[in-house]
Parts: C-alpha cells; structure tokens; sequence
C-alpha cells in the first residue's frame, strides 16, 4: 500500500499538542501534508506563540511518522499565526490590536506589575508582537520596570507613538508626568486620560497588549472593563485570607460586565532564601488553588516571593530578560504560554467577516 496524506493524517489524529492538549488534526494545526518519494512535508500552523516549543513539536510529530511503512524521512514546519478573538458585546477592537489581555488584582501590592510586565516579556520572547499599557494613572510603575523613566513619547498626529523596551511597545502615564508629580484627579478625569492612553497611542500590529489594571474594583477598573474591548482577564493574588478577599471581588466584577476569566496567579506563594535556598510558605498555601476550585477558573501558575525578581524589577530588567535562564524566569514563561493557548482556543473575532448594513432613505 502506498503512502498517502490520508494515512499521514491518520496517524497524526493521534498526537495531541502537549500545550493545548488537542490533536493536531482536529484542532486544525495541520495545515498541510507533502509527499515526495517517502520525504513527508508537515506545515503545522498554531494559535499560540511557541518559539521555544517548536523543536519538541519537530521531534513529537516526526516521532509518530517514523514507523510508517514507506516513510523515508519527516520534515516540519511548524509557525504560529495569531488572530483576533471575541471580546465583550458591542465593543468595537483597537486598530492594529488583536487582543487585549488585562492583568488585574483586588488590591495592591500582590506584585500584578511585575508579574504583567515579565509575561508580556514572556510572549515577545515566544515571537508574538506585544505591547503592554500602564492603566494605573495613580501609580504607574511601567517607566521604572522597562528602565525607560525620563523618556517622552513622540507626538505622531493627534496621537502619541509608544516607547519601545526588551521587544516591547510601551505606555504609560508616568511617561508625561513626572515621577515625583501625585495624580490628584478625580473619576472622569482618569477615566478621560485612560480613554487617550488606549485610543490615541499608535500601537503597530500586536497580537497582544498586556494592560496593568490598576489595583481594586473601582471606578477605573469599571470604565476600562465596559469600554475597552478586552479578550481575556488574569487576577494575580498572594496565598493569604485578605488578599484573596479582595481577589474574588475583581473576579465577580469581571463576571458582571462580560470579561472571560483565563486564570488566577499566585503570586509570593513561596519564600526562596538567597542563602540556602529553602522554600518557606510564609503567606500560607492553597489560598488562590481553591479560589479557582470554588469559581471553576484555571488556576495558571505560582510564583515565588525570591529577591532576585524584586531587585531585578527595580533595575529595570525584569527577570524574563534580566536572567532569562533562572527558574522564576521559566514560570513566567510556562504561565504566559498557559494564557496564550487559552486565548487562542477561545472563540475567533468574526465581525470583520460582516459588512457594515446602512439604511439611507431616498
């Protein structure tokens, strides 16, 4: 019996992506098969950035074709394409954004700005165009955490161009206002200058703009949450009683105004000592675990509470680029990667494929 793309598919439909946990036949990644002389040519197209998986992809599928009668030698191709998914109802997509991932929390001080910066450094290490936006007007940590304080971003039109850092494209009220100026504005002024930062910034071609949240539950968070079109949302908390407290509020606020929940991060959950390097869960265990239990989210991830993260943070070269082969380095990418596949298996933004409909009366 000759080799066929029939028995090739047919032996692939058994090969699950260790990342989606889905075959590659049915999940449509497999775009295309080649033959030539027993040589098979595999196109494997994902949904998901993954330059650090492809190789292991490679080895996966070329290990599954290796017995096949006829099969001389694999080749595969494998890329990554990122599309535009659903947000919430009547909210138009930003310009060249394909989707808006918001990294929030119930409260301060749980480490969500680190953590949203080292996971938009993780998706560009990964190959995906990222952009990241401070949201928090009152407290915006982004100019320290990408070493960019100082900077003025270029006024392009009636709009502002981002800074760029580490692959990133960048922005942040703390760019126009001095560090050391308080922010004494009230609601609709925040919400006004929130409203410029997404509108008027020219973003060039993101798969991905990771948004900081500002802390809490109020009206900020509100405003960009009903108006801002957003894919998906991640809450970042630590493991004890008071933070989760206000955690589990930011997750029903999402839940109220239509925003997909992919996730909670435990943040701190593990004291790592720079001397010895015992492990001591000083804000206790299992606390962001059973709130994904009890609200049937995924609980994406834990992160340590390590001194090399905070110095590195302060310096102005988060872990992912300041020790790229640390072990922090490598949960934020796993947890970052975790996101991507659950954005890429929601459903796709389909209002592009519809024609506006105008009713004139003649």
């Amino acid at each position: 019996m000759s080799l066929t793309p029939e028995i090739i598919t047919h032996a692939l439909s058994a090969v699950l992506d260790p990342n989606t946990q889905q075959d590659f036949v049915s999940s449509k990644a497999l775009r295309a098969v080649k033959i030539e002389d027993g040589d098979v040519h595999l196109d494997i197209e994902l949904g998901y950035p993954a330059q650090s998986q492809q190789e292991t992809l490679r080895q996966l599928l070329t290990a599954a074709l290796a017995d096949l009668p006829g099969v001389r030698q694999v080749s595969v191709q494998v890329h990554s394409h990122i599309v535009a998914h659903a947000v919430q109802r009547g909210i138009k997509r930003l310009p060249e954004v394909r989707n808006i991932l918001v990294v929030a929390s119930g409260k301060g001080g749980v480490g969500k700005s680190t953590t949203a910066v080292n996971l938009a450094l993780a998706l560009a290490a990964e190959g995906a165009r990222v952009g990241i936006l401070d949201a928090d007007i009152y407290g915006p940590s982004l100019p320290q955490l990408l070493n960019l304080s100082g900077q003025l971003p270029q006024v392009e039109g009636k709009g502002m161009k981002p800074l760029e850092a580490y692959g990133l494209q960048a922005m942040s009220i703390g760019f126009i206002v001095a560090s050391d100026t308080p922010m004494i504005w009230r609601g609709p002024l925040v919400a006004r200058a929130l409203d410029q930062l997404f509108g008027d910034t020219h973003w060039q071609a993101l798969d991905y703009l990771v948004v900081d949240m500002p802390p809490g539950t109020g009206d900020a968070q509100l405003t960009l949450s009903q108006k801002v079109p957003v894919t998906g949302a991640v809450i970042v908390t630590t493991p004890q009683d008071i933070a989760l407290i206000d955690a589990r509020k930011g997750f029903k606020m999402f839940e109220q105004v239509g925003v997909p929940i992919l996730g909670v991060i435990e943040n701190m959950s593990m004291h790592i000592c720079s001397n010895c390097g015992h492990a001591e869960p000083i804000f206790g265990t299992g606390g962001a675990a059973k709130m994904c239990a009890d609200y049937g989210t995924e609980y994406l991830g834990s992160l340590p509470l390590d001194i090399q993260i905070r110095e590195l943070a302060d310096s102005g070269k988060p872990t992912v680029v300041g020790a790229p082969n640390s072990p922090a380095a490598t949960l934020y990418r796993d947890i970052a990667r975790r996101i991507a596949v659950k954005i890429a298996l929601r459903p796709k933004d389909m209002s592009a494929r519809f024609p506006n409909i105008v009713v004139k009366n003649d």
